[in-house]
């Protein structure tokens, strides 16, 4: 996503050839002088412009997620409420049909004839008693029916509030894909800025001050001290590779480790906070939501994260209030989500990076 990013770039750079040749005139040099110069500053322009667009993609991304992840709860705590009511419709039903049933039993004689041809005082009273009590149990059996319809309605009422609740949760996750489309666009040209930066920012520095040298230190010798400093770059890089390969992805451990189903455990430590309700945690950056979509796992930083379950990186990259964020889909609409990745060089994927095993790491 470039749309509002400067195109003041040049297509090409100069090399030490051109250099050499603008240093023997003055010129030349004042022209070079120039046109790097700009150079400089149209890189690091656009690496900001990139970096400003990802950052705005990235929040909307986050804001367009929550409010998925809350219309999942909203449908899920609206069809549990009508289940409970449609089971409550159900046990009073049943429970209006013994009554019924009792009654029958209970008036099946022909108690009222009895009564009729019957000059027994004791029996009249026997009687009114028996019918005192069915009174009873019809007033009861009243009451149960009542209660089932009213848990019948609102049953019913719930579901369909329910599915409504449903029907925004499918809009507002076509919304939340949408938005992490435009996030990893956007993610990627701030990358491939950076990228081209760390190319020939250095280069082009080492090339302005060759050019703005008045002493008899040799273009050669700029070119040497740019040589050198990527070696020992490099060189840092593969260390901290091999350390980090040595005790298994960083410090502490415990990921990993087989689980059931396929599914593994991505990080390792104890379990810092879990999913669900949660008093709300406030600070510089405002205040976190009052339900956790998720659950922290609390390990050392730099420790390797893995995949839970086989599957295929759909994104990599900034997520708002998740900080950087990769999402593994496994199928069958199950996905995971790997959050508050602390930044750090290559030891994590930067764009999404095709089919991952269970257990395999993201994060190196």
């Amino acid at each position: 996503m470039t749309s509002g990013v400067s195109a003041a770039y040049a297509a090409s750079y100069p090399s030490w050839d051109d250099v050499q040749r603008a240093k023997n005139n003055e010129a030349a040099k004042a022209a070079e002088v120039t046109r790097i110069e700009g150079l400089i500053q149209s890189l690091i322009q656009k690496v900001a412009e990139t970096e400003a667009a990802a950052k705005t993609a990235s929040d909307e991304f986050f804001a367009a997620q929550q409010e998925y992840f809350e219309a999942i709860t909203e449908a899920e705590s609206l069809q549990a409420q009508a289940d409970e009511q449609a089971k409550i419709a159900d046990e009073s039903a049943r429970r209006a049909g013994q009554v019924a049933a009792q009654l029958y039993r209970n008036g099946g004689d022909d108690t009222v004839l009895e009564l009729f041809f019957s000059g027994s005082g004791a029996n009249a009273d026997e009687l009114l008693s028996r019918l005192g009590t069915m009174e009873k149990f019809l007033e009861y059996n009243r009451s149960i029916y009542d209660k089932a319809t009213s848990s019948r309605n609102a049953a019913q009422s719930l579901s369909d509030q329910a599915q409504v609740a449903r029907d925004e949760r499918d809009r507002l996750q076509q919304i939340a894909e949408q938005k992490m489309e435009a996030a990893q666009e956007a993610a990627e040209a701030a990358q491939l800025a950076l990228d081209e930066q760390a190319a020939n920012l250095d280069t082009m520095k080492a090339q302005l001050a060759a050019l703005k040298d008045a002493t008899t230190k040799t273009v050669a010798d700029y070119q040497a001290g740019v040589a050198a400093r990527e070696a020992e770059e490099r060189a840092r890089r593969e260390r901290e590779a091999a350390a980090a390969a040595a005790n298994g992805g960083g410090h502490g451990g415990g990921g990993g480790t087989a689980g059931s189903g396929g599914w593994v455990r991505p990080h390792g430590g104890a379990r810092s906070s879990s999913y669900g309700p949660r008093t709300p945690m406030c600070g510089p950056q405002g205040c976190s939501s009052s339900y956790h979509y998720g659950a922290d796992l609390a390990n050392g930083c730099g420790a390797a994260i893995y995949a839970a379950n086989s599957g295929t990186v759909d994104y990599s990259g900034a997520n708002g209030g998740y900080g950087n964020y990769v999402r593994i889909q496994h199928g069958g609409g199950v996905s995971t989500g790997y959050a508050h990745i602390r930044p750090g060089g290559d030891h994590c994927a930067t764009r999404p990076v095709g089919q991952l095993r269970g257990s395999d790491r993201l994060c190196r």
